[in-house]
């Protein structure tokens, strides 16, 4: 079974909701605890990976906060995964194969797996979760105008 880190799942859950909410002003840190239920020391981690990623702009500022860095319609699932995966990279966990057996066999069959899973996240966009969130009507606050500022 495919299991995503907490901070996958919380990168995906804000990315949304900025999707939905930063028009005309940014979205601040706070507005998404709140609606997220997360603290904001444990957000923050993950917002400036966005940023570093080119998925978030950070606004400076009294009423700053973060805004999407490109149309919804071209940040993939798959790149916010990539941004939120690298955190836990960062910190280091090997897990190099000792074996003949996971070096050959179990390590090219995992990586042909998570080619696969990329491949699939890559193909869905903020754009279509958005969609399906007003399909299902989860209220996120949003109000219908422009989703990219220059």
């Amino acid at each position: 079974m495919l299991k995503l880190s907490r901070k996958t799942l919380l990168a995906l859950e804000a990315v949304i909701d900025i999707a939905f909410n930063a028009r005309p002003e940014p979205v601040q840190a706070k507005e998404i605890t709140a609606r997220q239920g997360v603290p904001q020391r444990y957000l923050e981690q993950v917002m400036q990976q966005l940023v570093r990623a080119g998925i978030l702009r950070g606004v400076r500022g009294p009423r700053g906060g973060y805004r999407l860095a490109k149309e919804r319609r071209r940040i993939s699932v798959g790149d916010i995964v990539r941004a939120a995966e690298s955190i836990d990279e960062e910190n280091g966990e090997d897990a190099t194969p000792r074996s003949e057996l996971g070096v050959h066999i179990v390590t090219p069959f995992i990586q042909s797996l998570q080619g696969d899973v990329m491949a699939k996240l890559d193909s869905i966009t903020i754009e279509d979760l958005c969609q399906r969130a007003r399909a299902v009507g989860v209220d996120c606050g949003d109000k219908v105008t422009a989703d990219f500022t220059i």
